[in-house]
């Protein structure tokens, strides 16, 4: 980090501070192996993630950069982080010297990872075509960029680019000059997003001395500038769901005046630091340090703005909505952060709860029922279940959800979980629900795919329906909920002790005279038998019950860690980071080894949560087992070096794991703090002897949200 801070004043300004947890941050964990982060500047939950798009395509090219890409073909104002899925890289930015073929290949430049120098709020990296030093940095809104030239020239040029982006197709575009010195447009696209819109904004601080497109509709523009060597030419470039005027409001409530690099840039790292203060914590190693701060880091990526300074945002039924009071959101990857990154914000950051549940409700009322995977005003349906029910549940249930209407919510919930009885407008495909209500689970014979990923996971989603209606004090409803919850038992293959698919009539999808759990098949959704088995976080004690007692449980936990990690030639590429069987690198094992505190078996808990930590999390780029999947994989190793995750799905009952923290100090409002300390822990004291919460030792290993939020310290005592 030291090396860094030599290059640029304004970050050893920040570093001087008393307390600077940028400086603990490396943003190239993930960006190799299948991590998928994004690389470039931002500001936590913001709207534009500014940074290079390569010219690679791929997979692994979901965020538009991974560490092997060896060109770079512009900065767009958009990306994603951690997905299984590509899209965005909107409004490119490519500087340049000269003609060019105005094509993915043709702008490209190839760059050394030696010239990139990244820190939160800040990216910058040397385009070697054109020896063009190109920094960024950013506001919620708003993007700002320096191009510096290295020889003067009056064909030096800024390429708009609205054609090449990360996996969709241009529909519609826009981009023209108002006056000599601003650029306005918008661009319209069909990708992962099935419709998106997206407006900008830019502003330079030099007069353009020509432009020249193809017309206010072409796919690329060009801005050329008199330049002396040297000189810097400076963007400012904003964005908005709604139009081009708002546009232009959010650059100037965001980025008024002159173009001050270096404060917005101090400023982008200000907020970086204030929002990684939510946990302030000490570790034994730089190594942990590193990794904690990072994944809180990237934890902090989304969900993201979608509205504009005025409140303004464009709604799932893709009408612009006025002045919402709210902070609205988008990029909701649910089916990974139900699990984690969802009840560690509502410890760290019940704040933004209100702004959570409105969006949701938002999205319900525009729609029919509540967000999937919601990305830039449109619903990609990506992966299954109902993961915005334990969502919605955990922050109602946990008294956090603000001033919303409680009996919308619960409205929303039972339109989304049963549609065919609740729904008021049917505008949003069953995905299966029918089966679920007619049958209780998805038959295999039906007209539905994966269904045993598909089943399990509205399981889950019924369970914490069932929470909250009887909060509510809808009994019946809680009754109906809570059983159609429990037909995970039904899918229980005893011949083979996993769970396997159902036909219409309630047998078993016939069993191969091979069969091997280790295979998937289309049953399961990126998982297989071996996985899927243990995918019950809402009843681990009934799933014993089922097996044949607490003993049978932890045997099957055994063996799952025991098991060959051989997948076979056909399986998903998200089930990574394997120990036997349990699959790190992707969500529905993240529950899997708390499951030994049920059965009375702590210490092996801990003993494999440790070696996940220090096994399948690192420092270097390939740090991630897996997709991050916008922040669960953080998400996860955060709370787990807190030392507790909650493993049913909403609730606030937390059980207890192995801390790595020697000490971490959580505010919880009222000018209160959770504190946890760990006592004699080393690298073989991962084991622990007692938690005393207040000065009393606890029972079990469970901790609630209430004990947590009226604040205290948890002392943890380590043993060999």
């Amino acid at each position: 980090m030291k090396f860094r801070l030599l290059f640029f004043g304004f970050v050893l300004a920040v570093a001087a501070q008393a307390e600077n947890f940028t400086q603990y941050i490396d943003p190239r964990i993930g960006t190799g192996d299948h991590g998928h982060v994004f690389m470039g500047a931002n500001v936590p939950f913001g709207m534009v993630n500014a940074g290079p798009t390569q010219l690679e395509t791929g997979w692994d090219w979901c965020s538009g950069y991974h560490e092997s890409g060896k060109k770079i073909i512009g900065f767009g104002q958009m990306h994603l982080s951690g997905t299984g899925c590509g899209d965005l890289g909107d409004i490119g930015l490519m500087p340049a010297y000269g003609e060019l073929e105005l094509s993915r290949e043709g702008l490209a430049s190839e760059y050394s990872h030696d010239s990139e120098v990244a820190v939160p709020g800040y990216y910058r990296v040397r385009l070697d075509r054109f020896s063009i030093m190109c920094e960024m940095t950013a506001t919620e809104r708003t993007a700002l960029y320096r191009f510096t030239y290295p020889k003067g020239s009056n064909n030096a040029r800024i390429i708009i680019d609205l054609e090449n982006t990360i996996g969709d197709q241009a529909l519609d575009t826009r981009v023209m000059p108002v006056d000599d010195y601003t650029l306005m447009g918008y661009r319209r696209s069909h990708g992962w997003a099935n419709d998106q819109m997206v407006y900008f904004c830019m502003k330079f601080n030099k007069p353009i001395h020509n432009w020249l497109s193809e017309g206010p509709n072409a796919k690329y523009g060009e801005a050329t500038f008199m330049v002396d060597p040297g000189d810097q030419v400076m963007v400012k470039v904003a964005l908005s769901p709604t139009s081009e005027a708002n546009a232009l409001h959010n650059l100037n409530a965001e980025q008024p005046g002159n173009f001050d690099f270096d404060a917005i840039a101090n400023a982008a790292i200000a907020a970086w630091d204030k929002q990684l203060s939510r946990i302030k914590a000490t570790f034994r190693t730089e190594r942990e340090r590193t990794i904690f701060y990072t994944a809180m880091y990237h934890y902090m990526v989304a969900p993201q703005l979608w509205n504009d300074v005025t409140g303004d945002y464009m709604g799932c039924d893709m009408k612009v909505h006025r002045g919402a009071d709210y902070n609205t959101l988008t990029t909701w990857s649910l089916w990974d952060t139900y699990r984690a990154a969802h009840p560690l914000a509502t410890i760290i950051m019940p704040d933004r709860m209100r702004d959570y549940a409105k969006t949701m409700l938002a999205m319900y009322r525009e729609w029919g029922e509540l967000p999937v995977w919601h990305l830039v005003s449109n619903d990609t349906y990506c992966m299954v279940g109902e993961p915005a029910v334990p969502v919605l549940a955990d922050i109602i249930l946990k008294g956090e959800a603000g001033d919303i209407d409680i009996n919308e919510a619960y409205e929303a919930v039972c339109a989304s979980m049963l549609p065919t009885e609740f729904a008021k407008v049917r505008r949003v495909p069953l995905r299966g629900k029918d089966y679920l209500a007619e049958l209780g689970y998805l038959p295999y014979d039906g007209r539905e795919g994966e269904v045993v990923g598909k089943s399990m996971e509205y399981f889950i989603a019924s369970w914490a329906a069932a929470q909250l209606a009887g909060k509510l004090g809808h009994k019946e409803d809680s009754v109906r909920f809570h059983d159609i919850s429990m037909n995970y038992k039904k899918l229980y293959d005893r011949r083979v002790n996993v769970m396997r698919a159902l036909d219409s009539k309630g047998e078993f999808r016939p069993l191969p005279q091979n069969f091997n759990p280790n295979q998937q098949t289309g049953d399961y959704t990126e998982g297989n038998p071996w996985q899927y088995t243990f995918l019950v976080p809402h009843d681990v004690k009934g799933l014993a019950e089922l097996m044949g007692g607490d003993k049978a449980l932890e045997k099957r936990l055994d063996d799952l860690l025991a098991a060959s990690s051989d997948l076979g030639e056909n399986h998903a590429p998200d089930i990574s980071g394997l120990i036997g069987q349990y699959a790190h690198g992707n969500e529905p094992s993240h529950h899997i080894l708390y499951m030994y505190n049920y059965v009375g078996q702590p210490r092996k808990a801990q003993k494999w949560i440790r070696q996940v930590m220090d096994e399948l999390y690192t420092d270097q780029p390939a740090g991630l087992c897996g997709n991050e999947d916008v922040g669960q994989m953080s998400a996860w190793y955060i709370l787990s070096a807190l030392g507790f995750y909650q493993v049913e799905p909403c609730g606030g009952v937390y059980q207890l794991g192995s801390p790595i923290v020697e000490e971490a100090v959580i505010p919880v409002g009222e000018d209160k703090t959770f504190t946890i300390r760990t006592h004699g822990g080393s690298d073989q004291a991962i084991y622990v002897k007692k938690y005393v919460l207040n000065g009393k030792q606890l029972k079990g290993t469970t901790i609630t949200h209430e004990q947590i939020m009226a604040g205290g310290t948890l002392d943890v005592y380590m043993t060999k």
